[in-house]
């Protein structure tokens, strides 16, 4: 009766952790960044979606049968630690130090002697997995290893995924449907769907963190509940989508694909639809504005320019710069010149 309590509770619990978590962390700029569409949204979704999906597939991972506690413990290192690592990237990794493409870029910093934010998610995220997978019932050498691949690939694949709003909740509660019945996947899902609409309605991304975890928690639903085979089919496909990723880009496929075009859309601004661009581009122009009033070479660089003038000169900048970051199509902000 209790675990059956329990697991009712995981979703409305991962749901209700969620929502508290992104006021909490709403209006923190530091979180600030700019979509595809050129709209401010918050990073805050991230953490987010990590602590509510964590803390409801703690809640609904007690309701197993099988050794409870350590599945308990593999829930929470797989969604805290494969978030954690994600929010380090998602705050860290536009900076000039970070700079790499890819797995081979950060193996190549390395080299040079750097230590990328990508680099340390893949191995924290790595690590996570492993770590998982060896507090989960099956003990066999190779089912770890299989389970720790389903973990951390499942979690890159999100990320991967997590290109257009709503997109990577979306593949989540597809993908978790089947595994509804499983306490870790309910309490997952429950954060999830608490944090799509703002996730369609541009207010919030999940970035890497909320990807993560994502992917990771749905990965340790998975591999808490099948053995060698299924383990082993699991990351043959994550593999395999994973490498055609390398290759094709995951939002030209669905954009030609009728059905997967429409999933896609569902929910989300048209394209074209007001987002308020003008007015944000204009309250970051005012903001970059004083701030660079604020610099004394600056100062004298804008002369007698009236509020009018100067504003016109930032604009001009904006749009010569909109500082697209071709990985992931996001815009990243870089500073304003100076006079």
């Amino acid at each position: 009766m209790v675990r059956r309590l329990l697991r009712l509770l995981a979703g409305p619990v991962g749901g209700t952790v969620a929502r508290a978590s992104v006021r909490a962390l709403a209006g923190n700029p530091a979180l600030d960044r700019t979509n595809f569409r050129g709209r401010t949204v918050s990073l805050a979704g991230g953490p987010a979606l990590a602590l509510g999906a964590t803390a409801g597939a703690v809640v609904g991972a007690a309701t197993g049968r099988k050794a409870g506690g350590r599945v308990v413990a593999a829930t929470a290192v797989a969604g805290l630690g494969a978030g954690a690592v994600g929010f380090y990237d998602d705050l860290v990794g536009g900076r000039p130090e970070h700079a790499a493409k890819g797995f081979r870029g950060h193996v190549g910093a390395l080299r040079e002697g750097r230590v990328t934010s990508g680099l340390v998610k893949i191995a924290g995220v790595g690590a996570a997995g492993l770590v998982a997978a060896a507090l989960l019932p099956r003990k066999r050498a190779v089912d770890v290893l299989l389970g720790a691949g389903v973990i951390a690939g499942a979690a890159n694949l999100f990320n991967l995924l997590d290109l257009r709003p709503g997109r990577a909740v979306k593949a989540g509660l597809i993908v978790g449907a089947p595994l509804a019945g499983s306490g870790i996947a309910a309490g997952t899902l429950g954060a999830a769907s608490a944090l799509l609409p703002a996730d369609l309605d541009e207010e919030i991304m999940l970035g890497d963190a909320g990807a993560n975890a994502l992917g990771a928690l749905l990965g340790t639903a998975y591999a808490a509940r099948t053995g060698t085979f299924g383990r082993a089919a699991a990351l043959a496909g994550i593999v395999a989508l994973t490498a055609a990723s390398e290759k094709v880009s995951f939002t030209k496929v669905i954009e030609r694909n009728a059905l997967l075009h429409r999933i896609d859309q569902w929910g989300r601004r048209p394209a074209g639809a007001p987002v308020d661009a003008a007015d944000e581009a204009g309250e970051r122009a005012e903001e970059a504005l004083w701030e660079v009033r604020a610099d004394r070479q600056a100062r004298e660089a804008l002369g007698g320019m009236d509020d009018r003038q100067a504003r016109e000169a930032l604009w001009e900048v904006e749009a010569d710069d909109p500082g697209t970051d071709e990985r992931d199509g996001r815009r990243r902000p870089r500073p304003y010149p100076r006079g």
